[in-house]
């Protein structure tokens, strides 16, 4: 199959996928899904986990956002090197104006990296939440039209690696440590 073939059969499955189009109950769950991986979000909310949390959630929280910081760079690096435009679209401009390229999905790289260090880190209801919000992520950037399916497919896999990659850095006491050594229940 020639690259070509490639490329065209992504963009008839993803534009089957779109459901920009349909309003309603489905497009503003699809909306607030879309932008519930938005970065600053995540951010926040894994900020939020480690200001409330005990140490157990503290910890946690923080080997998300060192997660969370390596694959944007993973993913800012790719992005820039391959330059796919988004699919034409008027919905999410923020996206359109401040990140043009879609290729690889950081949100789903995003949203599978935190999947594979929460059930790493347990307990199993915490990866399987990130789990199922990945998917349903993934589908909503696809169905509102920022992303073509190979995008999300492709930052899926980059996050599953870069959650092994996480939990292989915090495996190792000695390095995250210094850094984090007031928040680690080593004892």
């Amino acid at each position: 199959m020639k690259w070509e073939e490639i490329q065209s059969l992504d963009m008839f499955y993803s534009d089957r996928l779109r459901f920009i189009e349909h309003g309603g109950v489905l497009r503003i769950l699809a909306i607030f899904m879309a932008h519930s991986a938005d970065p600053w979000t995540s951010l926040i909310a894994l900020f939020l986990l480690f200001l409330f949390g005990d140490a157990y959630w503290k910890l946690r929280a923080l080997v998300m956002i060192l997660g969370t910081f390596l694959t944007a760079g993973v993913i800012f690096v790719i992005k820039y090197t391959v330059r796919r435009r988004r699919p034409q679209g008027e919905w999410g401009m923020i996206y359109r104006v401040t990140n043009p390229h879609s290729f690889p999905s950081g949100h789903a790289a995003r949203c599978f990296m935190l999947a594979v260090v929460g059930f790493a880190l347990g307990p199993v209801w915490f990866g399987l939440l990130f789990l199922i919000w990945g998917f349903l992520v993934s589908l909503a950037r696809v169905g509102m039209g920022v992303h073509y399916l190979s995008d999300i497919v492709v930052g899926s896999v980059i996050g599953l690696f870069m959650g092994w990659v996480t939990i292989v850095l915090y495996g190792n006491y000695e390095w995250i440590g210094v850094i984090f050594a007031p928040y680690l229940p080593l004892h």
